[in-house]
């Protein structure tokens, strides 16, 4: 493994966080007093990025996508993470388990959103059914030649601008020497398909302006030729497609980390107490070397799990690792940089509070630290047979 970066991973970097100096940060304040990101900044964005080249960086060349490495794809999210969540959005990173899509699903759902010209939203967590996706109780039945939905889904991210849903649903049960088991298929689902609402979701404290919805099902009725992979095989199709979900936040973590380090390092230097500047307290600057340190081995963790995807090795306790540190470094870190801050950390004068606000969910979505932790500790002890 090169511990340093080619000169096209250089230019990824440098050319996504220009992108995000210049057409996301200056949106920033806007979006977090309203909570809202106005339709001509959203289109504006990825229009732009559509002409950069970067829109479904995730995905390869043989759909459309610029083809990147789950590296390069890695080093984008972590530039990415360094601007507001709700504006990002629009730099267009479509499910990658769209890849899944087969005869018309492909020009229906996979091309247009490889384009831009559809988005997408993942939907699998409900009210009683969030680490423990087996206990859903959304589902979906046979009548005659549809599949009837019925139930609901929450904290679905970006629904508000989705035309389409991937989502994950019971289609039946089997017994097994553990109890029953739930068998779980994921359909395509578009807007405004009978039975099926998309209503607003609760009032988050962290990313402001990235709203979640819930999907309420009603005797949605859809065809088999809706049916993403194959009917019952919902986890195959999961595990196959969304591993790398967990590479994405830790690798968003580790940027906006940096971008939150910066102010507390700028803030120390220029920041006078007793007649000096307060980086010369070690009471500061040792917190501001333990953030650095952190932060360059969450950076070094997120890269080496994604470079074992890239050479076809095991990663799945590796990506783990990486979103489990790099989820908690990053709330040690805007905890730090407020306390830096003092009084004015907490003050929306300065972006601090929200940086701390917003790291909160790092650790809960895309799989709590407590189930990272499970994940590490499983792939530690299985071959030993404990």
């Amino acid at each position: 493994m090169r511990f340093g970066l080619d000169e096209q991973q250089e230019m990824i970097v440098s050319t996504v966080r220009s992108f995000v100096e210049n057409e996301i940060y200056p949106h920033e304040a806007l979006v977090e007093k309203t909570g809202e990101v106005p339709a001509e900044i959203a289109q504006e964005i990825k229009r732009k990025v559509i002409d950069l080249g970067f829109y479904a960086s995730n995905f390869p060349e043989s759909v459309g996508g610029p083809g990147l490495s789950h590296l390069e794809f890695a080093l984008v999210e972590r530039e990415l993470g360094r601007g507001s969540m709700a504006l990002t959005h629009f730099f267009g990173r479509p499910q990658n388990i769209l890849m899944a899509c087969k005869g018309d699903q492909v020009e229906r759902y996979l091309m247009p959103a490889v384009r831009g010209d559809r988005m997408d939203a993942l939907a699998m967590t409900e009210p009683d059914a969030g680490s423990d996706v087996r206990g859903m109780k959304c589902t979906a039945t046979r009548d005659g030649g549809d599949w009837v939905l019925n139930g609901s889904k929450h904290f679905i991210s970006g629904a508000d601008h989705a035309d389409f849903f991937i989502v994950f649903v019971a289609t039946g049960l089997d017994e097994t020497p553990r109890g029953p088991k739930k068998r779980i298929t994921c359909f395509l689902v578009d807007r405004g398909t009978p039975g099926f609402e998309v209503a607003r979701g609760y009032n988050s404290v962290s990313h402001r302006g990235y709203k979640n919805c819930i999907l309420y099902f009603d005797n949605c009725r859809l065809s088999d030729a809706q049916v993403l992979g194959e009917v019952d095989s919902g986890f195959e199709v999961m595990n196959e497609w969304l591993y790398a979900t967990r590479i994405t936040v830790a690798a968003m973590a580790v940027g906006r980390a940096r971008r939150v380090f910066d102010h507390a390092l700028h803030f120390a230097a220029e920041r006078e107490q007793f007649g000096q500047p307060i980086a010369r307290f070690q009471g500061v600057s040792f917190q501001v070397a333990d953030m650095i340190t952190e932060i360059d081995a969450a950076d070094y963790l997120t890269l080496a799990a994604a470079w074992r995807l890239d050479q076809d090795l095991p990663a799945n306790r590796e990506i783990a690792s990486a979103k489990l540190y790099a989820s908690e470094m990053l709330a040690r870190v805007t905890d730090a940089t407020l306390q830096i801050h003092g009084g004015m950390g907490l003050m929306d004068e300065l972006p601090i509070e929200r940086f701390w606000r917003d790291a909160r969910v790092e650790r809960i979505w895309d799989g709590t630290s407590e189930i990272q932790r499970h994940i590490i500790s499983r792939e530690l002890f299985r071959p030993l047979g404990a």
